[in-house]
């Protein structure tokens, strides 16, 4: 029986199975195949192969429906041929066209997602496999006007075959044939344009650097370039943006904000720009706030280029995004996880450099509270449930990375940087970083190779700090005992809920609200019991805030009277307070549900900072819509509502007076006020400093929609692209605006992702 036969024999009697065993006479052994890439299969690779080099061409048709024709020649270095190879390639069989191995034609052998190589026709030391396929087009984003390659985490073998790893990095030279008309970006830089006729060309581009097969990318289509100087550094810019009065307010904005990434990742790493070249694209609709794809960074367009009068939040997060994005060329590209169970190492670095990043870009804020904000609640929803996981995680196959993203590695993780700085110290962590990037430039390191270099920067056990924190889920409770009869110094319990005797070893600042002035405390908890400062007479029965500096983590004691005494707060022990706060009722432990909310409101009500005004709104609208009983809602409405216009109308500009509009709209429910929802959306009726752009009203017309049922078939037919809304009068809060491109992200009058504990999705 051939080769082949044997295949087909084989898959027939093992097709309920996700692994199948093919066997190859001519060398007496046999090589088992699995759907996906198994850490195995990965394992033998890496060891086997070396040097490799991927030149790929594909011959793209404008119409979307139409096949892409490519081919792939695959150099590589063999140290062992005894054994089959295989190739990745998540496509039909019938996509395969011819295989040359070596310079010979070569039978086709398919199975379970992969092309299988014979042993007999490798050699040891350079080989070369040329293949003619049909592209899959599953993450070729293939649109009437534009495509956009998106491979993260295994997906690049659902386009071509290849050896989808991270840690077999290669080099790739990519040649693209598209319609005349079209303009490309790739991870090198453009080499050649060849006119070839029939409305078409081919981009050539150089050779690429050393990248892992996640990270390779393209985009073609109709795009609007922008190429600027910044600091000495050439950028190009692709959109597709129609409203040029929107590129005009933000293009100079985003520009500089990856130039001052890039300046500080430069001198905080000791590393410069690693790769040729940096450019980035703005995608219409793109699934992800943002992808490090070397050189050619993807972002979805919405997330920079912002509306008229952002909230100052909005803004935050825009720069954070390019700064996270932008840091990943060192922390994920340069150096890149060995495995994907470690792919919230490249994401821990990135935000954790982000948050530095941004700070001296926005010297007027708060970046510990924005810290704070923007981690703790999203963070503490997934570590504080029962479907809470690691950071770091077992991956057994690739084709699961997708489930390793979420809070945890966002959110929980910076946090636990943040600890470990603390312990290392600042200028140790940035020491051990440099060094580790050094060392494994343009290669691939696991999260302890950084722990044992970080160790030699400090006496502590950094290992055992790190299995509680990285490989275990969930975080500590804390409970305080009072003085032994009334008098000494009470304690602080560290309790491990999963009943495990763990101990998260941490530091953070403790205030008591109690006497004159609020004292405060630098605590450092290194077991389950931890003694507090002793009272004085006048601070008896104390009033704590744990974690009034924002950087420990877990379930800390508080109650509604640390609101009480919000004007005595500063604004991250504010937020501290909220957060605290708000974990406190969601664990049971607060009784007055009613006043608590009444609390809040008032902060709503008074609060000027815009991240601590977002945060309040968020656990308000949270408790309104989903704790309070229909009873409650209905005896508290009608002045909740009222408060919230009247807060509305009382802010002082433009960003905040949209902010709070967000949830305003969100929450209420009376006809009237409904029905003033509805004038707004109109255009009939105009509110102070309140400005509206295309893609607000979008969302407030999905809104009232649901809200307005009577009315929701003219809303929407209003709303569909091309329709237009009647012109308001002079004074209006609507910007000009023609269509209603539908929004993909979700909607903004709803509970913000940071306030429920769910990140946007993101996946670099």
């Amino acid at each position: 029986m051939g080769f082949s036969a044997l295949v087909m024999a084989t898959l027939a009697v093992a097709a309920s199975s996700d692994k199948v065993e093919v066997s190859e006479p001519v060398v007496k052994q046999s090589v088992v195949t699995e759907a996906g890439v198994a850490e195995d299969l990965a394992r033998s690779r890496a060891r086997r192969l070396a040097n490799i080099e991927y030149r790929l061409h594909f011959d793209i048709p404008e119409d979307e429906r139409d096949p892409i024709a490519a081919n792939v020649s695959i150099g590589f270095e063999l140290a062992d041929h005894q054994v089959p190879l295989q190739l990745d390639f998540r496509q039909e069989e019938s996509s395969i066209l011819a295989l040359r191995i070596n310079g010979a034609a070569a039978e086709i052998f398919y199975s379970n997602e992969h092309i299988l190589l014979p042993a007999t026709a490798l050699r040891p030391g350079r080989n070369n496999v040329d293949i003619d396929f049909i592209a899959g087009d599953d993450s070729l984003n293939r649109n009437p006007d534009f495509l956009y390659t998106l491979f993260v985490p295994d997906r690049a073998r659902t386009a071509f075959p290849l050896f989808d790893q991270p840690d077999l990095k290669a080099r790739f030279e990519l040649s693209l044939v598209l319609p005349a008309h079209w303009l490309a970006l790739a991870n090198a830089p453009l080499a050649q344009t060849l006119e070839l006729g029939n409305n078409r060309v081919e981009h050539r581009f150089a050779l690429s650097d050393s990248i892992s097969s996640y990270l390779f990318s393209f985009v073609a289509g109709k795009f609007e370039s922008i190429t600027r100087q910044v600091k000495g550094r050439r950028m190009t810019m692709l959109h597709r943006e129609t409203d040029a009065a929107k590129v005009a307010r933000n293009v100079d904005a985003i520009f500089e904000l990856h130039g001052q990434s890039l300046d500080w990742l430069e001198q905080y790493t000791g590393l410069d720009y690693p790769f040729q070249k940096f450019d980035f694209v703005l995608i219409p609709g793109f699934p992800y706030r943002g992808m490090e794809h070397v050189g050619a960074i993807q972002y979805r367009a919405s997330s920079l280029l912002l509306e008229a009068e952002p909230p100052v939040t909005d803004l935050l997060r825009r720069a954070q995004l390019i700064a996270h994005e932008t840091a990943h060329m060192w922390f994920g590209n340069l150096v890149t996880m060995r495995w994907f169970n470690d792919v919230w190492t490249k994401e821990v670095f990135a935000n954790f450099m982000a948050d530095k990043i941004v700070s001296p870009v926005f010297p007027e804020e708060d970046h510990a509270l924005t810290f704070l904000v923007s981690h703790y609640p999203s963070a503490y929803a997934v570590d504080r449930s029962e479907g809470a996981n690691p950071i770091r995680q077992d991956l057994p196959n690739l084709n699961q990375a997708g489930q390793l993203y979420g809070s945890i590695i966002y959110h929980k993780a910076p946090i636990m940087m943040r600890q470990l700085e603390l312990m290392v110290g600042e200028e140790g962590l940035r020491k051990g970083l440099a060094e580790y990037l050094q060392q494994f430039s343009y290669d691939n390191a696991t999260w302890p190779d950084l722990i044992d270099i970080l160790d030699t920067y400090t006496d502590i056990d950094l290992a055992a700090w790190s299995e509680v924190w990285v490989n275990t889920a969930g975080l500590p409770e804390f409970t305080l005992s009072a003085p032994t009869g009334g008098e000494g110094a009470p304690q602080l319990l560290q309790r491990d809920p999963a009943g495990a005797g763990r101990v998260w070893p941490q530091q953070f600042e403790l205030l008591n609200l109690r006497g004159n002035k609020p004292a405060s405390a630098a605590l450092r908890v290194v077991g389950p019991v931890t003694p507090l400062p002793p009272l004085a007479s006048t601070e008896v029965p104390a009033l704590y805030l744990f974690n009034a500096d924002g950087t420990g983590y877990g379930l800390f004691p508080a109650g509604t009277e640390l609101l009480e005494r919000w004007g005595s707060l500063q604004p991250v022990q504010k937020g501290s307070a909220l957060v605290s706060v708000h974990d406190s009722l969601l664990a049971g432990s607060l009784a007055d549900l009613p006043g608590y909310f009444d609390l809040l409101l008032g902060i709503v009500e008074t609060e000027q900072d815009p991240l601590l005004l977002e945060l309040s709104l968020g656990q308000l609208q949270y408790i309104y819509q989903s704790l309070l009983s229909d009873a409650q809602r209905g005896a508290l409405g009608a002045d909740t509502e009222d408060r919230l216009w009247a807060t509305l109308a009382a802010q002082p500009d433009s960003s905040r007076t949209k902010l709070v509009f967000r949830y305003v709209a969100a929450m209420v429910e009376s006809p009237a006020r409904l029905q003033q929802l509805y004038d707004i959306w109109a255009g009939t009726l105009a509110l102070d400093k309140l400005i509206l752009e295309e893609d607000d009203l979008v969302e407030l017309a999905q809104l009232l929609a649901i809200r307005l049922p009577k009315k929701s078939s003219a809303i929407i037919a209003a709303s569909s692209p091309g329709s237009t809304i009647p012109t308001a009068a002079a004074g209006s809060n609507l910007s000009p605006r023609q269509s209603r491109p539908t929004r993909r992200c979700g909607m903004r009058f709803s509970i913000p992702c940071a306030m429920t504990g769910t990140a946007r999705p993101k996946a670099g």
